[in-house]
Protein backbone atom coordinates (compact mmCIF):
# COMPACT_ATOMS: atom_id res chain seq x y z
CA UNK A 1 0.00 0.00 0.00
CA UNK A 2 2.59 2.32 0.58
CA UNK A 3 4.73 1.92 -2.34
CA UNK A 4 1.27 2.49 -4.92
CA UNK A 5 -0.38 5.21 -2.69
CA UNK A 6 -0.05 7.49 -5.33
CA UNK A 7 -1.82 5.86 -7.77
CA UNK A 8 -5.26 5.78 -4.78
CA UNK A 9 -5.97 9.56 -5.98
CA UNK A 10 -8.03 11.12 -3.10
CA UNK A 11 -7.59 8.51 -1.06
CA UNK A 12 -3.82 8.68 -0.96
CA UNK A 13 -4.16 10.55 3.05
CA UNK A 14 -6.28 7.66 4.06
CA UNK A 15 -3.34 5.55 2.84
CA UNK A 16 -1.00 6.89 4.92
CA UNK A 17 -3.11 7.44 7.75
CA UNK A 18 -3.76 3.71 7.59
CA UNK A 19 -0.33 2.67 7.14
CA UNK A 20 1.10 4.64 10.25
CA UNK A 21 -1.40 2.72 12.21
CA UNK A 22 -0.85 -0.33 11.17
CA UNK A 23 3.12 -0.07 11.94
CA UNK A 24 2.43 1.19 15.77
CA UNK A 25 0.37 -2.56 15.99
CA UNK A 26 2.66 -4.48 13.98
CA UNK A 27 4.14 -6.35 16.12
CA UNK A 28 0.86 -8.01 17.03
CA UNK A 29 -1.08 -6.95 14.42
CA UNK A 30 -1.96 -10.40 12.97
CA UNK A 31 -1.17 -13.09 15.27
CA UNK A 32 -3.93 -15.21 14.36
CA UNK A 33 -1.74 -16.55 11.75
CA UNK A 34 1.40 -17.79 14.17
CA UNK A 35 -1.15 -19.54 16.19
CA UNK A 36 -2.97 -22.43 14.49
CA UNK A 37 -6.07 -22.89 16.95
CA UNK A 38 -7.37 -19.23 16.75
CA UNK A 39 -9.92 -17.95 13.56
CA UNK A 40 -8.16 -16.55 10.68
CA UNK A 41 -10.61 -14.30 10.45
CA UNK A 42 -13.24 -12.03 11.98
CA UNK A 43 -15.75 -14.10 9.63
CA UNK A 44 -14.50 -17.38 11.35
CA UNK A 45 -15.27 -16.20 14.93
CA UNK A 46 -18.17 -14.69 14.13
CA UNK A 47 -19.35 -17.70 12.56
CA UNK A 48 -18.10 -19.48 15.63
CA UNK A 49 -20.63 -17.26 17.71
CA UNK A 50 -23.85 -17.26 15.48
CA UNK A 51 -23.46 -21.24 15.30
CA UNK A 52 -23.61 -20.93 19.26
CA UNK A 53 -26.64 -18.59 18.95
CA UNK A 54 -28.30 -20.38 15.96
CA UNK A 55 -28.00 -24.04 17.88
CA UNK A 56 -29.42 -22.40 21.41
CA UNK A 57 -32.26 -19.84 19.66
CA UNK A 58 -32.86 -23.33 17.92
CA UNK A 59 -33.16 -25.42 21.37
CA UNK A 60 -34.77 -22.43 23.40
CA UNK A 61 -36.78 -21.06 21.02
CA UNK A 62 -36.01 -17.42 22.41
CA UNK A 63 -34.93 -14.98 19.33
CA UNK A 64 -32.38 -13.25 22.05
CA UNK A 65 -29.22 -14.53 23.94
CA UNK A 66 -30.51 -16.97 26.93
CA UNK A 67 -30.32 -15.85 30.62
CA UNK A 68 -28.55 -19.17 30.62
CA UNK A 69 -25.34 -17.71 28.33
CA UNK A 70 -24.92 -14.96 31.10
CA UNK A 71 -24.75 -17.35 33.59
CA UNK A 72 -22.54 -20.13 32.17
CA UNK A 73 -21.75 -18.82 29.16
CA UNK A 74 -18.53 -19.55 29.42
CA UNK A 75 -18.60 -23.04 29.75
CA UNK A 76 -21.08 -23.39 27.51
CA UNK A 77 -19.02 -21.36 25.00
CA UNK A 78 -15.92 -23.64 25.49
CA UNK A 79 -17.71 -26.95 25.21
CA UNK A 80 -19.22 -25.54 22.11
CA UNK A 81 -16.16 -24.54 20.27
CA UNK A 82 -14.15 -27.56 21.74
CA UNK A 83 -16.41 -30.14 20.73
CA UNK A 84 -16.58 -28.55 17.11
CA UNK A 85 -12.53 -29.80 16.43
CA UNK A 86 -13.19 -33.05 17.67
CA UNK A 87 -15.38 -35.83 19.29
CA UNK A 88 -14.33 -36.27 23.03
CA UNK A 89 -14.86 -39.69 25.00
CA UNK A 90 -15.83 -40.20 28.80
CA UNK A 91 -12.32 -40.90 29.48
CA UNK A 92 -11.28 -37.47 27.74
CA UNK A 93 -13.45 -35.99 30.23
CA UNK A 94 -12.47 -38.10 32.92
CA UNK A 95 -8.78 -36.86 32.86
CA UNK A 96 -9.83 -33.58 34.27
CA UNK A 97 -8.36 -31.52 36.94
CA UNK A 98 -10.95 -32.23 39.68
CA UNK A 99 -10.32 -29.44 41.65
CA UNK A 100 -10.66 -26.66 38.86
CA UNK A 101 -13.95 -28.48 37.63
CA UNK A 102 -15.15 -28.18 41.25
CA UNK A 103 -14.34 -24.77 41.84
CA UNK A 104 -15.79 -22.88 38.55
CA UNK A 105 -19.02 -25.30 39.06
CA UNK A 106 -18.53 -23.69 42.70
CA UNK A 107 -18.73 -20.22 41.06
CA UNK A 108 -21.38 -20.88 38.67
CA UNK A 109 -23.79 -21.97 41.59
CA UNK A 110 -22.70 -19.20 43.86
CA UNK A 111 -23.57 -17.18 40.68
CA UNK A 112 -27.18 -18.63 39.95
CA UNK A 113 -27.98 -18.68 43.98
CA UNK A 114 -27.28 -14.75 43.78
CA UNK A 115 -29.27 -14.30 40.24
CA UNK A 116 -32.54 -16.77 41.92
CA UNK A 117 -32.18 -14.61 44.88
CA UNK A 118 -32.83 -11.10 43.13
CA UNK A 119 -35.65 -12.73 41.00
CA UNK A 120 -37.30 -13.62 44.58
CA UNK A 121 -37.20 -9.88 45.58
CA UNK A 122 -38.35 -8.18 42.38
CA UNK A 123 -41.45 -10.53 42.63
CA UNK A 124 -41.90 -10.06 46.01
CA UNK A 125 -39.83 -7.84 48.51
CA UNK A 126 -41.54 -8.37 51.68
CA UNK A 127 -42.55 -12.17 51.43
CA UNK A 128 -38.15 -12.34 50.12
CA UNK A 129 -37.71 -9.83 53.35
CA UNK A 130 -39.99 -11.48 56.26
CA UNK A 131 -37.83 -14.89 55.05
CA UNK A 132 -34.56 -13.41 55.75
CA UNK A 133 -35.83 -12.01 59.10
CA UNK A 134 -36.75 -14.89 59.82
CA UNK A 135 -33.47 -16.76 58.84
CA UNK A 136 -32.00 -14.12 60.76
CA UNK A 137 -33.63 -14.51 64.18
CA UNK A 138 -33.39 -17.87 63.89
CA UNK A 139 -29.54 -18.37 63.62
CA UNK A 140 -29.14 -16.27 66.47
CA UNK A 141 -31.11 -17.95 68.50
CA UNK A 142 -29.23 -20.44 71.20
CA UNK A 143 -29.51 -24.08 70.18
Amino acid sequence: MSRHRQRAGDLQDAIVHFVKVSRSYWPGLFHCYSDPDLPRTNNALEQQFGSYRWHERRITGRKTASPAMVQRGQVRMLASTATRTRRYSAKDLSACDQQAWAQLRAQLDARREKQKQRTRFRRNPQVFLDKLERQLIQSTLPP
